[in-house]
């Protein structure tokens, strides 16, 4: 079964989170897609993963030859780059189907956002009763992620 974390943004934003999270995923040798909720999201999150820091950036690709990227940035469902994980964010979603395959997706979402909770709710209900297992991760005041909660499927 596929592990679905949900982190619920309060202290940070996206920008501030994505980049670290796609770190560590290229560190374990695995390939990512980040489905975006718009063209305009993957646009200026394409622009993002090139200055996010001065000393280096994320090797990505949002056009061209999706399969050798590392990490694929889109506003679809194409995959073309074989991931082992999703993110899901600004309120991308996903068929249960399609994430059977990964080892891991990940939705980032705005906890100040009514309906970006509402979307987050629904995917861990469905993504826990078809037997993944879904855990809630949530930022504390010092800035760390902490497991706030998760279900084995």
């Amino acid at each position: 079964m596929t592990e679905v974390l949900f982190y619920h943004l309060e202290r940070a934003s996206l920008d501030g989170v994505l980049p670290g999270l796609l770190e560590k995923t290229l560190e374990r040798g695995w390939r990512a897609v980040v489905r975006a909720g718009s063209r305009e999201q993957v646009e200026a999150l394409d622009a993002l993963l090139w200055t996010y820091r001065d000393e280096s950036f994320l090797p990505h690709g949002a056009g061209g030859d999706g399969a050798r990227q590392p990490v694929w940035l889109t506003d679809g469902d194409d995959a073309p780059n074989d991931p082992q994980i999703l993110f899901l964010v600004d309120g991308a979603e996903a068929a249960l189907d399609a994430i059977a395959p990964l080892s891991r997706c990940v939705m980032i979402f705005d906890g100040a956002d009514e309906t970006a909770r509402g979307r987050a709710r629904a995917f861990w209900k469905a993504a826990a009763g078809a037997g993944h297992e879904a855990t809630y991760w949530r930022q504390s005041p010092q800035g760390r992620w902490e497991r706030q909660g998760g279900k084995q499927g």
